[in-house]
């Protein structure tokens, strides 16, 4: 007998089926039709047009630029649907940016302060100054996710496409946060594709971005907003950040996901704790539905003013 045939052998955590757990989530609040990810049977590839260390680099992100006027938005805040933001917009990518997750359904039990989790542009800078990459595009861009999948790719992705002609873009690197952000970089992901950008998904909600069917995929079986590294942990964003760059050098094909060795240093009880509707009372289920019908009513008077 070896030791991979022993009884006491520690069985191999599996990834966190999202989409499963945010039907039973939303079923619990009493919505009955699921949610309809998209999904695709073909998806567009394009290889690098040249080598990486000559290539010019873009970050997209979904995380929302701080507004003071917003309420609450640390890393630990509610939910927030007031700092949403509902069309594209790009920043100077010389600058520091103070972006935040508060708008997303990310695990706010374990996200820490630490944007570097979820917005890599210190990393890329690094990469940039060791000769990995040609450049960091001009402007990085936000991509929302809030007007539904026919909006992303009728009018976002369409949109991000041409910034990113418009920075003469060679490769795109794409961080998302929530479920839904997971879809909606997947769809701009095949836009960019179909364009002739590169690009590498960072994430950690594997089965939503495989659903829909992404040119490539670097999968961190970690809590949500943490897809580009662990907090306060500058080896590990490098780290993640290379892998992210070795898939856009050597993915033979369209759909190809790594899964990278990052593991969570904290409590394995965060798979069972997210949207876990097991753990809620039936008035807490009541709470956090009056909760969502709240957050969704400021959503819409935003995106109807």
């Amino acid at each position: 007998m070896t030791a991979h045939d022993r009884a006491d052998a520690v069985p191999v955590p599996q990834p966190v089926r999202y989409i499963e757990r945010t039907h039973a989530w939303y079923a619990a609040l009493g919505f009955g039709t699921p949610y309809r990810y998209a999904s695709f049977a073909e998806v567009p590839f394009v290889l690098l047009p040249k080598p990486l260390a000559e290539c010019r680099v873009a970050l997209l992100t979904t995380a929302a630029p701080y507004h003071p006027d917003k309420g609450e938005q640390g890393a630990d805040a509610p939910y927030n649907a007031a700092a949403k933001f509902y069309a594209v917009y790009s920043l100077d990518s010389t600058l520091d940016h103070d972006l935040r997750v508060s708008h997303v359904a990310i695990d706010r039990a374990r996200i820490s302060d630490d944007s570097g989790t979820w917005f890599p542009l210190p990393a890329l800078r690094r990469a940039w100054q060791r000769g990995r990459i040609g450049r960091i595009a001009p402007r990085v861009h936000g991509v929302p996710t809030n007007r539904g999948q026919r909006h992303t790719q009728t009018v976002d992705a369409p949109e991000l496409l041409a910034r990113c002609r418009a920075d003469a873009v060679d490769v795109a690197i794409l961080v998302p946060n929530c479920p839904v952000c997971h879809q909606t970089m997947a769809l701009a992901a095949r836009q960019l594709e179909a364009g002739g950008i590169a690009t590498v998904i960072m994430g950690a909600a594997k089965d939503i971005v495989e659903h829909v069917g992404a040119p490539r995929l670097l999968f961190s079986d970690v809590p949500l907003g943490h897809a580009a590294g662990l907090p306060n942990a500058q080896a590990s964003h490098d780290d993640t950040l290379e892998l992210a760059l070795r898939m856009l050098e050597a993915a033979p094909a369209a759909r190809t996901t790594v899964q990278s060795p990052l593991r969570w240093p904290g409590d394995p009880a965060w798979r069972d704790d997210y949207l876990n509707t097991a753990s809620l009372t039936p008035a807490e289920i009541e709470r956090e539905r009056a909760d969502f019908m709240r957050q969704a009513a400021i959503a819409k008077s935003l995106r109807q003013g």
